[in-house]
């Protein structure tokens, strides 16, 4: 199955700005899922998953702001939960033509963007998976990806790029080919021959702003009202267990785990994907 290329117009503080977004399944599909990607992730993470709800949804996956093929934000402190809601609004509309909700599947920042959009009245949000991230992010979570975030490496050849994501990456066991292909849309070859990661260096200057303290999205989580299926890796040190535990407390939350998995589970398996299938298709 090969997915659609699309974009659609976002609007910054410097103009407009093209959001790159793939598309699977059938486009007159009125059932919409949008699956939102992690900080410097893409939209393609999410092949796997899409083609296997293609039968059911029209699958949406964005380039957030700055990543894959969407464009570089020009005010670099445009990267911010404020501009990135305002870009998935656009997208929601342009996929929905007449007002449909749509499915949310969001990774990390995606699940984050998620949140924040379902807790707003009136949200098109009407079912959602929030995979590895709560309402509390502790600061030392930031800080491990503040580490990384910003740096741009030039790597000689395509599997050191694989290697140097594999060390920062706990996504749990894959074989080689899957960690090739999740790598191969976050990097371009440059005109020498090296290879250089496509996300936007920027993207560090308001992250590292966040990297002080803990963060604290309760006061947004209260107001989700829709059916959430909370995903957490069992060795994440982003959702800490007992941010797991309060969450899935709530009417509603159901929460799963999946072992020998850190930050964040990637649904390239069946059984991962399964779990997912299952709670969306209950709708």
């Amino acid at each position: 199955m090969t997915p659609r290329h699309h974009h659609v117009r976002g609007l910054s503080t410097a103009g407009f700005h093209r959001i790159h977004y793939t598309e699977w399944g059938d486009p007159k599909n009125p059932r919409v899922l949008v699956c939102a990607h992690g900080l410097t992730r893409c939209g393609r993470d999410f092949d796997t998953l899409a083609q296997a709800m293609a039968d059911h949804y029209r699958v949406v996956c964005p380039d957030i702001a700055g990543r894959g093929e969407s464009d570089w934000l020009a005010v670099k402190s445009d990267y911010n939960y404020i501009q990135y809601m305002a870009d998935m609004t656009a997208l929601i509309s342009r996929v929905t033509d007449r007002g449909e909700s749509v499915h949310w599947f969001g990774t990390s920042m995606g699940g984050i963007i998620g949140m924040l959009l379902a807790s707003q009245t009136k949200s098109p949000i009407s079912r959602m998976v929030i995979n590895d991230v709560g309402f509390f992010i502790p600061k030392a979570s930031i800080e491990r990806i503040a580490m990384y975030v910003g740096a741009s490496p030039r790597f000689a050849d395509f599997e050191s790029v694989v290697m140097a994501v594999r060390a920062v990456s706990p996504f749990g066991e894959m074989d080689d080919e899957t960690w090739r292909r999740l790598t191969a849309p976050l990097v371009r070859q440059e005109a020498d021959g090296s290879w250089t990661f496509r996300y936007d260096p920027g993207i560090a200057e308001t992250f590292a702003q966040s990297a002080a303290q803990d963060v604290d999205l309760s006061p947004v989580w209260r107001k989700v009202l829709c059916p959430v299926l909370l995903i957490r890796g069992a060795d994440s040190d982003l959702l800490l267990r007992e941010t797991f535990d309060k969450m899935c407390r709530k009417r509603n939350v159901r929460g799963v785990e999946f072992p020998k998995v850190g930050h964040a589970p990637m649904f390239q398996s069946a059984e991962q994907i399964a779990v997912v299938r299952e709670f969306l298709l209950e709708a």
